[in-house]
C-alpha cells in the first residue's frame, strides 16, 4: 500500500510523492502529536500540544498528563492503523522523550520509535 507522503510534495516526475505505509504511519503519528488542538479546522480536537510544551516548565507530571492524552489520541485518531503495544512519556532534564512501541495493522509489523524535544 502506498500514501501521500507528509509534507506534501511532488516527485522526481512531477506527481504527488507517496511513501510505503510504515512511514505514512509514523508520519501520521508525527502529526498528531505536534499538531496543537484547534490547528486543523475541520479537526479541532485533533491533536496533542507537545509542541505548545517546547518552552513550557519540563515535570514528571506534565510528562504523565501528556502520556494520557497521547494515548488518548493514537486510540482515537489511528486506532484503526496502529494498535500502541507500549507508550513511555518523561523527562530528561530540560528534554521531554517520547518512546512509542506499535504495531501497524494492515502488515503486522511492529514499530518503535522515538521523539524527543528539548526546551533549551
Amino acid at each position: 500500500m502506498r500514501a501521500i507522503t507528509f509534507p506534501w510534495s511532488f516527485d522526481a516526475r512531477g506527481g504527488t510523492h507517496r511513501s510505503d505505509l510504515e512511514p505514512h504511519v509514523r508520519e501520521m503519528i508525527e502529526q498528531l502529536l505536534f499538531t496543537d488542538p484547534g490547528e486543523r479546522v475541520n479537526r479541532p480536537d485533533l491533536g496533542s500540544g507537545v509542541r505548545r510544551l517546547v518552552f513550557s516548565p519540563n515535570s514528571p507530571e506534565v510528562a504523565s498528563a501528556l502520556q494520557f492524552v497521547i494515548q488518548a489520541g493514537l486510540e482515537r485518531w489511528l486506532g484503526d492503523v496502529l494498535r500502541v503495544e507500549a507508550l513511555d512519556v518523561r523527562t530528561e532534564d530540560a528534554t521531554l522523550v517520547i518512546d512509542l512501541s506499535y504495531m501497524v495493522l494492515a502488515s503486522g509489523e511492529s514499530q518503535t520509535v522515538r521523539f524527543e524535544r528539548s526546551s533549551l
